[in-house]
C-alpha cells in the first residue's frame, strides 16, 4: 500500500493586500516625520516715512561688522577671528559695560522693573557671508551671535530677578528682552575679492 500524500491546505492570499495596506495606512499615520527647521527671526517692521532719516544715519561705532569670506575665514571689525571669540566680542559690544567710545552709544530708557537704565539700544550685528561660504561656518557664526545675547540676558535676569532667564515671568522677560534687544542684519551673500 502506499503512502498517501498529505495535502497542504490553500491560504486564501485575497485578504493579504487588504491588511498590507492597512499596516502601510497605520505606519503613515503613526511616524513622525523629520522637519527642516529654519533659524527663527523675526524681520524689522518697514520704517515709517519720519524715520527713514534717522535709519541711514547709523554711526559706525553702532555696528559691529561680522564677515565670513569663501575660505570659511571670519572678520571680526576689520581683524581676522576665531569662532571662539565671537561671543566675547558680541557681547562686550552689546552691553558697552565701560561705555567705551568705539562701541555703541549708551542711551537712557525707562524699562519696567529697572526704571531709568542706559542701554545700547541703537547697536546692530551685521552678518555678511559670501556665497562660497560653508554652511557650518555660517550657522556656527550665527549661533555664537545667538547665544551672546542670551548669555546677556540670562546673567541680567540672575541678576535682577534670581532666576535664568527661562524661568522669568513673560513681563521679566519682556523687560529683558528691551534691555537687550536681538539685533542682527544678514546681509545678502556676496562674492568677496580674494
Amino acid at each position: 500500500m502506499g503512502k498517501k500524500k498529505r495535502e497542504v491546505p490553500e491560504l486564501n492570499s485575497s485578504s493579504t493586500a487588504d491588511i498590507s495596506f492597512i499596516l502601510l495606512i497605520f505606519f503613515l499615520t503613526t511616524t513622525s516625520m523629520d522637519t527642516d527647521k529654519g533659524l527663527a527671526r523675526r524681520l524689522p517692521p518697514p520704517p515709517e516715512d519720519k524715520d527713514l532719516d534717522a535709519e541711514t544715519e547709523i554711526k559706525e561705532r553702532n555696528v559691529l561688522q561680522v564677515r565670513i569670506n569663501a575660505m570659511d575665514e571670519l572678520m571680526i571689525g576689520g581683524d581676522y577671528a576665531e569662532v571662539s571669540e565671537i561671543r566675547a566680542r558680541a557681547k562686550e559690544f552689546i552691553d558697552n559695560p565701560e561705555n567705551l567710545a568705539n562701541l555703541p552709544d549708551k542711551v537712557a530708557k525707562e524699562i519696567d522693573f529697572f526704571g531709568t537704565v542706559y542701554i545700547t539700544d541703537k547697536h546692530v550685528i551685521s552678518l555678511q557671508s559670501d556665497r562660497g561660504t560653508s554652511y557650518d561656518k555660517y550657522f556656527a557664526v550665527q549661533n555664537e551671535l545667538v547665544a551672546a545675547y542670551n548669555e546677556l540676558r540670562d546673567e541680567l535676569a540672575k541678576r535682577k530677578f534670581h532666576k535664568p532667564y527661562t524661568q522669568c515671568s513673560e513681563d521679566e522677560q519682556l523687560a529683558i528682552r528691551t534691555y537687550y534687544p536681538q539685533k542682527i542684519s544678514e546681509a545678502e551673500p556676496k562674492n568677496y575679492a580674494k
